[in-house]
């Protein structure tokens, strides 16, 4: 294949279409009465899907309702048991593959990301062809342009040579979103794009999608946040239990509406009291003076240097850490957890002074760590739900043999608390929805009770019911003692949670907000414009 092909002007490619979109008055894209099912679950039934050229089409439902089964099925990944798909004029396609998906012009961005971590950025950006020369060699040269081409689309300054391990969640889904720009796309969908990046960056996505849209490609556009759904889409279909349940202009429904629709009853946003942690709280946590001289990594935003970071945390207190990708966040919750070491400064917990080098001393201590990424560390996803709660407290049921029937039932127990869906407790937990997945990574947690626990953007990918309950679980464990560190770039999420936010800039802290005086505007103005002080 040419190096024509990769490394062709893709706004001249996109151009072209655009001056055909009045000549296209057929829908480019038809799936009609889909049926998919799987060992022991009808994950979709009779489902309907139309999609014109130019438009943003989203797609809404609970976490388990089939909206990534169906674009699985769109995609090439899955078949369909029954029903039609016609694209772009072509009568009942049947897609057997992702490489025909892609032949046809049809890209998918994976909620889960599909890269290689061992490979460069430009490597992933073009791993389905690299562009060679016309003596079937790699170019190099052409590669590293048209990735830096691409990425700067996006609004990005990543590296092209970079490794792809060296890059953070955010960096790694703008290149899964570079990934399929490259391919000349009539449709492309977009799972969950923004679960992982922060606002500045979900601008610079959009303003590629209404681009996209100008230019005649069609779009279908996953998201469990519903104000990304009335900003950039057209119209939007639901789905609920594998089931269509209808489609509709946005300017025709509401937030309230499509809720609704996906778990079929109205939810009731939870009260969380605005008051202010006692006076009388002790203090559980006290960070001073922490810091990591170590070197940044070449290449990557996310080495991001520890600076004299000092805080304190009550029993009781949700304390937010907000900061734009590359900030210092995670880097710092995973330095007080003991997986990633810093070389000065003092950590106390319950006023004594501890040690903390490795995960193990860490629970020990008495702290608890959901991570950002849940399916590479925070769950075992081949072992059983049971299995998966029980892991941080496994001395708690035996000391020599692990008693089945009491963690059976421990489980059993944290699955109707949490209201867990899920088959039993002997169910593989990477077969759950991602919001019970992040459930019984709560659950496990719950059980070891710390009296510090951090959260690292606990509701990513979840839906809105979900989302719901979480938020109620974090605000719960706290009124009822528990320390909460909230890590999110989701700033309701931080406003609606957090009795104190903190707001990290390159590694510092650069402004603090109560409650009271914490707004979106002046979290980003700390975030993004700030001077850098040491708060």
């Amino acid at each position: 294949m040419s190096i024509e092909h990769f490394a062709g002007n893709i706004n001249t490619a996109m151009s072209t279409r655009a001056t055909d979109k009045s000549q296209l008055s057929a829908a480019l894209l038809r799936m009609e009465n889909i049926h998919k099912s799987f060992p022991g679950v009808h994950a979709l039934r009779g489902v309907s899907l139309t999609v014109q050229p130019g438009e943003v089409h989203a797609l809404l439902g609970e976490n388990g309702a089939g909206k990534s089964t169906l674009m699985h099925i769109l995609a090439g990944v899955y078949q369909p048991d029954k029903g039609t798909i016609d694209f772009d004029g072509g009568r009942s396609l049947t897609i057997a593959d992702e490489h025909q998906a892609q032949q046809l012009g049809i890209g998918i961005v994976y909620q889960e990301r599909s890269l290689f971590s061992h490979l460069t950025v430009a490597e992933n950006i073009f791993a389905s062809g690299l562009p060679v020369n016309r003596w079937g060699v790699i170019d190099r040269t052409a590669l590293l342009n048209r990735s830096r081409q691409v990425l700067q689309r996006l609004g990005q300054n990543i590296d092209p040579k970079a490794p792809l391990s060296r890059l953070s969640p955010a960096q790694q889904q703008m290149v899964e979103i570079a990934k399929a720009l490259v391919i000349d796309a009539k449709l492309l969908i977009f799972d969950e794009p923004t679960a992982a990046l922060t606002e500045p960056e979900t601008a610079s996505l959009f303003r590629v999608i209404r681009q996209m849209k100008d230019e005649g490609v069609g779009i279908v556009y996953i998201s469990h946040r519903l104000e990304e759904i009335f900003e950039i889409a057209g119209r939007v279909t639901v789905l609920r239990d594998g089931q269509y349940q209808g489609t509709f202009g946005i300017s025709e429904t509401n937030p309230r509406d499509l809720v609704s629709r996906m778990v079929g009853r109205v939810l009731l946003e939870h009260d969380f009291s605005p008051a202010p942690v006692p006076e009388g709280s002790r203090i559980v946590l006290e960070v001073r003076h922490l810091s990591d001289h170590g070197k940044a990594e070449p290449g990557a935003e996310n080495g991001s240097l520890l600076k004299d970071i000092s805080f304190t945390l009550k029993s009781g207190e949700i304390l937010a850490l907000a900061g734009l990708a590359g900030a210092g966040r995670t880097e710092l919750a995973l330095s007080l957890f003991g997986a990633r070491p810093y070389e000065e400064g003092e950590v106390r917990i319950e006023g004594r002074t501890v040690q903390i080098r490795c995960p193990e001393e860490a629970i020990s201590a008495g702290l608890g760590y959901v991570p950002e990424d849940r399916k590479e560390a925070g769950l075992f996803l081949n072992m059983s739900v049971a299995d998966n709660i029980a892991a941080a407290r496994l001395g708690h049921f035996g000391r020599w043999k692990m008693d089945d029937q009491k963690r059976d039932r421990v489980a059993a127990g944290f699955i109707q608390k949490l209201r867990i869906v899920t088959p039993s407790v002997a169910t593989v937990a990477g077969s759950l929805s991602g919001g019970n997945q992040q459930k019984v990574v709560l659950a496990r947690w719950l059980l070891l009770n710390p009296a510090v626990l951090i959260v690292d953007e606990p509701t990513r990918g979840i839906d809105v019911a979900a989302k719901a309950e979480v938020h109620a679980l974090v605000h719960q464990l706290a009124r009822q003692g528990t320390a909460v560190i909230l890590i999110s770039s989701d700033l309701p999420e931080v406003l609606a949670l957090a009795d104190r936010t903190l707001v990290m800039r390159r590694g510092r802290i650069c402004g603090e907000l109560s409650r009271h005086d914490a707004s979106e505007e002046k979290i980003m103005h700390f975030a993004a414009m700030a001077a850098e002080v040491t708060a």
